[in-house]
């Protein structure tokens, strides 16, 4: 992560924000508004805390493809995809956004990930014809939002790599970090609503997609948060944990799954990152994100155990809790398995 908070905290009504999001803007005085803009018409989100990687050489996508679980051997220039990397026991380490531009493959990860990713991949280079560089110093992420969010930034410039679609319809404009201060204030004057992350995580949760690290501990696996349709490629050749993979899909079933949490309005509070979430007084999971929604009110992401029934009403972190189902308790195997109800295991 870049050791300079941004420049766009220097902006009317910035307030920074906290963990894990140093750096950047929580919101620029109306979180609401700032929200329904994103939702509903146009922003943009300064997430310059990212790690910025820039991969080149000839055998960049073969190499990745070899490392991920995403099939990226045959990315054409321009192709955006999602994609993780594994423990050797099935894990999940980093979660990459990346693009192919036809020259390099350029990725962004979670703030303070990109320099153990980096020696994760010098680590395997071997004798292959490509190169690593963390450019999170020089280069920044810019996120634009909602349905007019394309238009928004069609043609823009000057614009590195473009990351199209995010995990929820989002567009990560990849630029050079002196120059974000311009490619923002151009967004702005075509009419994108400046917004913080405060709204982009209300969005991001409603849109029931996780996060890593907040999300997720050093225990998930793909399966568990949904990343199987997205980040990770069945039919693909063998990758480190792919086995994991393979037998939870083929055999089992997760021992965990998300669920989205609908929080009792009437609370004073939200749950804060890692709270207990309990079942008839034994602890089943632990709350993710947490976030205020502009129409849905104070709603969350948590990771319970499979067997927590579906209706069931949850206490997260001391707040009473409706959970919508993310991750169904039959996830995996094709075999399907009669839950008791109310049996915490």
């Amino acid at each position: 992560m870049s050791e300079r908070p941004s420049p766009l905290l220097g902006w009317p009504g910035a307030v920074e924000a906290g963990w894990p999001d140093e750096g950047v803007a929580a919101h620029y005085g109306d979180p609401m508004r700032e929200q329904r803009a994103l939702a509903t018409s146009a922003g943009l989100v300064d997430r310059s805390n990212r790690g910025v990687l820039k991969i080149t050489g000839q055998d960049r996508l073969g190499w990745l493809h070899s490392l991920t679980t995403q099939q990226l051997e045959g990315l054409a220039a321009g192709q955006s995809a999602q994609a993780l990397i594994l423990s050797p026991t099935g894990h999940v380490e980093h979660h990459l956004m990346l693009t192919e531009d036809g020259t390099s493959v350029w990725l962004h990860v979670e703030p303070g990930t990109a320099g153990d990713l980096v020696k994760f991949l010098e680590s395997m280079r071997f004798m292959l014809r490509v190169e690593v560089a963390d450019v999170s110093q020089d280069f920044a992420v810019l996120t634009t939002a909602g349905p007019a969010g394309p238009d928004l930034a069609a043609g823009l410039e000057p614009v590195t790599a473009r990351v199209s679609p995010g995990p929820f319809g989002t567009i990560d404009l990849i630029v050079a970090r002196d120059l974000l201060p311009d490619a923002a204030g151009e967004l702005v004057r075509r009419g994108g609503q400046v917004a913080g992350m405060w709204a982009f995580e209300a969005l991001r949760i409603a849109a029931r997609a996780p996060r890593l690290g907040l999300d997720t501990d050093h225990r998930t696996i793909p399966h568990e948060v949904g990343w199987i349709e997205t980040a990770v490629h069945l039919d693909k050749g063998c990758y480190r944990g792919q086995e994991t993979v393979a037998r939870v899909h083929n055999l089992g079933h997760p021992p965990r799954r998300l669920v989205f949490l609908d929080l009792d309005g009437s609370a004073d509070r939200l749950p804060a990152h890692g709270d207990p979430v309990e079942l008839d007084g034994a602890t089943v999971g632990f709350v993710g994100s947490t976030a205020r929604h502009y129409e849905l009110g104070p709603i969350g992401l948590a990771l319970v155990k499979r067997t927590v029934p579906v209706d069931a009403t949850l206490l997260a972190g001391g707040v009473a809790a409706a959970q919508e189902v993310i991750v169904p308790p039959d996830a995996g195997a094709n075999v399907q398995v009669a839950l008791r109800r109310r049996k915490i295991m």
